[in-house]
């Protein structure tokens, strides 16, 4: 009597055993219970990070005038320490060697002045010239004599004349104190580097730029 009870028991369980499986896995529900809780990932959040990366007051197009005129520097320096070597190396006058010495040495001292406050303010530097300079580079490595002389003398006048009127320009609106002190110091540098080559420019009768002539105009308004 027992046996034919479980017997029952078990019959029965194998009957309703499909339905009940069925119930515990329907399709439907399953494939609703994976979707469902995948829904709010579809909206991708804000990143606070990347809106809030960059200044939030009327200062944004100083900052990035400030960052240009790092890597112009920058620029200027490597190319005025490669000048500078080959003048030290190639130039037909005692004058003009030592001007170029003189170069190599006081612009690599004011590039690791402008490398520093670049490091400080989160800005990357250039490492070479840029294409103009280059394509003086190798014009006045093809020259010799008296013609190199020429052209390296012609050239630092140009080049001094601008980067002094970039510096005071600069001097008056930086936004950063460590950029401000680097500039200052740079600017009385390049001041001296003006009048020296001015001086040997005269003598050897290059035309340079009249007293007052590299004054800073008014900036531009934003």
């Amino acid at each position: 009597m027992k046996s034919h009870h479980v017997r029952c028991i078990l019959l029965a369980t194998t009957i309703l055993s499909p339905g009940l499986l069925f119930a515990q896995f329907n399709p439907a529900e399953t494939s609703a219970s994976q979707i469902q809780p995948n829904r709010p990932q579809q909206q991708t959040p804000s990143t606070p990070s990347l809106q809030d990366s960059g200044p939030n007051s009327g200062d944004v197009g100083q900052v990035m005038q400030d960052k240009m005129f790092l890597r112009k520097a920058a620029e200027g320096g490597i190319a005025e320490v490669k000048l500078g070597q080959l003048a030290a190396q190639k130039g037909s006058s005692d004058d003009v060697k030592a001007l170029g010495q003189k170069m190599v040495d006081d612009h690599t001292k004011l590039s690791l002045d402008i490398a520093q406050v670049a490091d400080s303010m989160g800005v990357m530097l250039p490492k070479s010239m840029n294409k103009e300079d280059q394509a003086e580079y190798d014009k006045l490595n093809a020259l010799s004599g008296n013609d190199f002389d020429i052209e390296y003398l012609s050239f630092m006048v140009k080049d001094h004349h601008k980067d002094l009127h970039a510096f005071r320009m600069e001097a008056a609106s930086p936004t950063d104190p460590a950029l401000h002190n680097a500039v200052v110091k740079a600017q009385s540098v390049i001041h001296d580097h003006t009048v020296m080559i001015d001086k040997l420019a005269r003598a050897k009768g290059i035309p340079v730029p009249v007293h007052g002539e590299h004054k800073p105009n008014p900036a531009p308004p934003l």
